[in-house]
């Protein structure tokens, strides 16, 4: 059983990560201010890199601790055991677009394909761990695609692994520019025409 100063450190650590993130999601990781996690966070830049060597550290950290579980929670999952993969993919766009668009999250974007648009070219280490998280989404719409084309869901004819490379593209572009325009109306027309594509993959 863990004691009470076990746990304080722990504790710490998740509090600087769950920061972090908000503050890389809101201003970007080069955007992104230590002093501002500090000071959001109640800590001290001491006790910050303690658990993490620098803010290189820390946004790796992120990306492995807080962005690939709440991808995997949005997009993963609900698709997980899926035998219908066009009407459980449907369903999460929508679930998606919903919850972004009653907490004003349209203008945030998708935190994955932020760092990868921002880092991806500038250092190889967030590529590489984003890559991991974008690579691990394919193969589970590429499963989910493939156990839809046994159950009779999806056409014989379609290639899993073109499908969900196409898919994976297409929602972090349609997130990507009604981000940029700031408009529910683009997000809402391009999820449409996600949602024709995906329906021409019925048998």
């Amino acid at each position: 059983m863990k004691t009470a100063a076990t746990r304080a450190p722990e504790e710490t650590r998740r509090r600087i990560l769950k920061t972090a993130f908000e503050e890389f999601h809101r201003h970007g990781f080069q955007g992104g201010s230590i002093n501002r996690i500090v000071k959001q966070t109640g800590t001290t830049k001491g006790a910050l890199f303690h658990h993490f060597a620098g803010k290189q550290a820390l946004g790796y950290a992120v990306v492995e601790e807080i962005v690939r579980p709440i991808t995997k929670e949005r997009w993963f999952d609900p698709l997980a055991n899926s035998i219908d993969p066009i009407t459980d993919l449907k369903l999460t766009m929508q679930r998606y677009a919903k919850e972004n668009v009653e907490h004003h999250r349209l203008e945030q974007g998708c935190p994955l394909n932020n760092l990868a648009q921002e880092m991806s070219p500038l250092d190889e280490g967030f590529r590489k761990r984003i890559e991991k998280v974008y690579s691990e989404w394919r193969e589970c719409l590429e499963a989910a695609f493939a156990r839809g084309i046994k159950a009779g869901k999806a056409r014989k004819s379609i290639s899993p692994r073109t499908v969900a490379a196409f898919v994976v593209a297409a929602l972090a572009g349609l997130i990507g520019t009604a981000k940029n325009a700031q408009s529910e109306e683009l997000l809402k027309e391009a999820g449409e025409g996600l949602f024709d594509y995906l329906d021409s993959l019925r048998p």
